[in-house]
């Protein structure tokens, strides 16, 4: 169990899985470049966050809803989080100004497409156990929504999800308490790396030293 000051952002589960570096260069040394990939993913992020919260028969959706988890040590804000009318299979819980019982369903909204690894999977299934934790019940499944292919993927949270969900977040603990940058290693993920130039594979260990010494020399 972590304290509430030992806390990371929720969302550098996903950048962990995706690239060890990366996380650590935007959590450790605070680095960050736009592209127009993450550009567009600030735009379809906002617009999901800007939209009303709204109930449609037996679906009320909630936005921007901040969740914490205390075993995980982790916090941050979902995009948004359907909570579906409980039956005899989906235990809920109350919510505000409804009758009856209602069960929680996150959906996580992303610019491009299915990824190959469980890095998007990862954050909404640390999302879920942050929602189980908060709310006292299980969560079996969520969704991830792609913006390029327009198309919702139900995601399962099951035992092997949890298990790589709770290591990533173990890791990305381990990583920042050591303040050490993972060294580069070049894959196919880095041609859609925002901050690849600041990467610099084989040449310096740490990004901020590398804008260091060209500040100099400038």
């Amino acid at each position: 169990m972590y304290r509430e000051d030992q806390f990371l952002p929720l969302v550098g589960v996903q950048h962990y899985l995706f690239c060890p570096r990366q996380c650590a260069l935007i959590f450790l040394e605070q680095l960050w470049v736009d592209n127009y990939l993450t550009a567009s993913g600030t735009v379809m992020h906002d617009r999901v966050h800007k939209g009303p919260n709204e109930s449609r028969g037996d679906i009320r959706t909630v936005r921007q809803l901040r969740m914490r988890s205390f075993r995980l040590g982790l916090t941050g804000i979902a995009d948004a989080v359907e909570f579906h009318l409980a039956d005899a299979q989906h235990p809920g819980v109350k919510l505000p100004h409804a009758r009856g019982r209602w069960y929680p369903y996150p959906v996580e909204y992303k610019r491009g497409r299915p990824k190959r690894n469980n890095c998007d999977r990862a954050q909404l299934c640390a999302q879920a156990i942050c929602l189980e934790e908060m709310l006292g019940l299980t969560i079996r499944e969520g969704a991830l929504f792609y913006g390029e292919t327009r198309h919702r993927v139900t995601v399962p949270l099951d035992t092997a999800l949890r298990q790589e969900t709770e290591d990533a977040s173990r890791h990305f603990h381990e990583m920042i308490d050591s303040g050490i940058t993972p060294p580069a290693r070049e894959g196919p993920h880095c041609k859609s790396c925002s901050i690849r130039e600041l990467c610099l594979p084989n040449r310096l260990k740490s990004a901020k030293e590398y804008i260091r010494r060209h500040a100099l020399e400038g």
